[in-house]
């Protein structure tokens, strides 16, 4: 293809990454985590034969690549989809749609479920007519693959120097026990969840039990960080659980991976208590920020995080490729 040309011109090459030592090629079009890849190919996360350009000669047209939480693993994310901005929208569209579908084909096995697709995007994308004409290019050709978008998320993140509260008193923190410990507060929250990806797995027919070992089998077992930082909050008088509050380090960033607060006891202002508990371990352990990630739907999440410090810094959209029958919706890495 040469500027004079239609995407659909046979010169369109469009193949994997031959090695590491191509990174440089896939760096002509910039998106925000461009400075994880080489720590991702280093680690596994991502394998040169998940990373994909469209070339008409030596010009780069468009890029993917697909991410996931460990060496040997399979695909979990598809996280970067990128399109030169100087390809007319019928261009991003001939373009996006090939690259995407060749790559698809040759990545992920026929009959599996395509793994879902995260974009972090600037907080105020739609107001920048630039960056929402590429960003909806890119909406537009996930969705003629039968994609659909399925939540748009805020971006957050605590800063050292923004003021921790103290703790109030109303409530008491214990360290999780193990896994069930954890699980058995996990199950009720999953009732009446705002959250979309939870939302989306009890639709898909997983019990209440089943979506919380879900989330944490493909999420929280994976972080490395001290198990020490997980919390359950409880009333003082009588122990009983009003919820509790995971600070985790992923692979990248200190997060507060999950906060929950049970049904019975929502309404109350809880929420701000465990937030706070949970910013102060990781406060006190110096970490450069904290990063956190909820539901643009959530309201009261988010208005707990505003209260806290923490300043929306970014959005992110989750697209799926819906499959009858299967699950698996938990997308790890999403705060970093």
């Amino acid at each position: 293809m040469t500027t004079s040309s239609s995407p659909s011109a046979t010169d369109l090459v469009i193949r994997p990454l031959a090695g590491p030592e191509e990174l440089d090629l896939f760096l002509r079009l910039t998106y925000s985590l461009d400075h994880e890849l080489a720590d991702d190919l280093a680690t596994g996360r991502r394998l040169p034969a998940w990373m994909w350009v469209a070339l008409d000669g030596d010009r780069l047209l468009g890029r993917l690549a697909w991410w996931t939480h460990a060496a040997g693993a399979a695909p979990q994310a598809l996280d970067f989809f990128d399109l030169d901005p100087a390809l007319s929208a019928d261009e991003r569209a001939e373009v996006g749609l090939r690259l995407l579908e060749t790559a698809t084909a040759a990545v992920i096995p026929a009959g599996v479920r395509r793994p879902e697709f995260g974009r972090f995007m600037p907080a105020d994308w739609r107001e920048v007519p630039e960056t929402r004409s590429l960003l909806e290019s890119l909406f537009s050709v996930l969705e003629r693959t039968g994609a659909r978008p399925l939540v748009e998320r805020l971006r957050l993140e605590w800063r050292p120097g923004t003021p921790v509260p103290e703790p109030k008193g109303r409530l008491e923190f214990r360290p999780v026990r193990d896994r069930e410990d954890l699980l058995a507060l996990m199950t009720p929250v999953m009732e009446g969840t705002l959250d979309a990806h939870g939302r989306a797995d009890l639709a898909s027919g997983l019990s209440l039990r089943e979506a919380a070992e879900l989330h944490y089998d493909e999420e929280l077992a994976h972080f490395s960080s001290p198990r020490e930082w997980w919390r359950v909050a409880q009333l003082p008088e009588s122990g009983e659980p009003v919820g509790f509050v995971v600070p985790a380090r992923n692979n990248y960033h200190h997060i507060i991976a999950y906060l929950g607060v049970l049904p019975a006891h929502r309404g109350h202002g809880y929420i701000d208590d465990i937030l706070a508990e949970g910013t102060r371990i990781l406060a006190a352990a110096d970490v450069p920020r904290i990063r956190a990630a909820t539901d643009l739907g959530n309201v009261p999440m988010a208005a707990s995080f505003a209260r806290a410090g923490y300043v929306t810094f970014e959005r992110a959209i989750n697209h799926v490729w819906d499959a009858p029958g299967e699950s698996g919706s938990w997308l790890p890495g999403w705060s970093r």
